[in-house]
């Protein structure tokens, strides 16, 4: 596979060199271009504080889709929490770009990222902004689980289906193993393409803690298990998604204490969610 490479086409803006012309039709290749930019449409989710903006729009040659996110003059109290997390200063973009390149090496797929930038002030960052490339036929679990879960009777499906838990525990391991914790671990962020590979997105908050790293497993794990919908994954489906997750045929005492905080973790968001009158997933 040919190596990326990026070009920069004004002061710490930079663009992969594929698609050099292409923004250049659209007229994007400075800061005051990009965050004038509109012509697209938001790709919609949960409300984003003033300072953050995205976008979805189409380039062509090459064809395609891409996802823009801004993040235009950040609070100083905001990055402040942001390098004390993320462990480092750096721009609110790079908690986006930096993980892809440790988590490709563990095997790890992530969008790929076709422009990014950042301008800084004397301390703080001024704006920032990333595009990532569409997934290739890939949709969010959250939205569609693969075709092996519409009927549970049939034996195939249930080969597969099993075989598709035991995947999806091994991916989550493989993650964890990096070190990182994504902090927004739901089924909404894992996608999954027609050719069996998954993906994870929106790493903006994910991070290598350097205190209370079990506690953060505990929560992405407890995410995870609260949006996997009841009607497609039963107990003894979420056992065998763990015990892939661990690496493990049986289960110990610190398996089962783990296990434990998990529960009371997935049974505190449902209270919380219940409260604000939403649905919870795994009692579905």
């Amino acid at each position: 596979m040919t190596e990326q490479r990026f070009i920069e086409t004004s002061q710490s803006f930079f663009i992969d060199s594929g698609y050099v012309r292409a923004f250049e039709k659209l007229g994007l290749t400075s800061f005051d271009a990009l965050f004038s930019f509109n012509s697209g449409k938001d790709p919609g989710g949960s409300s984003l504080p003033e300072y953050r903006s995205r976008l979805e729009f189409k380039i062509s040659g090459p064809d395609k889709k891409l996802f823009l996110k801004r993040y235009n003059h950040p609070g100083a109290l905001i990055q402040i929490k942001n390098w004390f997390w993320h462990n480092s200063r750096k721009s609110t973009m790079s908690f986006d770009l930096d993980p892809t390149e440790g988590l490709a090496r563990a095997g790890i797929k992530t969008p790929k990222t076709i422009s990014y930038g950042e301008q800084w002030g004397v301390l703080f960052e001024q704006r920032s902004f990333i595009i990532t490339e569409e997934l290739p036929n890939a949709e969010s679990l959250e939205q569609k689980l693969p075709d092996c879960f519409s009927d549970r009777s049939k034996i195939e499906n249930l080969r597969r289906q099993r075989n598709f838990i035991e995947r999806l525990g091994q991916f989550a391991g493989r993650f964890h193993d990096t070190g990182y914790r994504h902090r927004d671990f739901y089924l909404a962020h894992i996608f999954y393409s027609d050719d069996g590979t998954f993906y994870l997105i929106d790493l903006q908050r994910a991070f290598k803690p350097r205190i209370l790293a079990e506690r953060f497993r505990v929560k992405d794990i407890a995410q995870l298990y609260y949006s996997a919908p009841g009607s497609a994954f039963s107990k003894t489906d979420r056992l065998r998604f763990y015990k892939n997750y661990a690496g493990k045929r049986f289960l110990n005492g610190r398996d089962k204490a783990f296990i434990r905080k998990v529960v009371r973790k997935v049974n505190w968001i449902a209270r919380r969610e219940i409260k604000h009158g939403r649905l919870v997933p795994f009692t579905n």
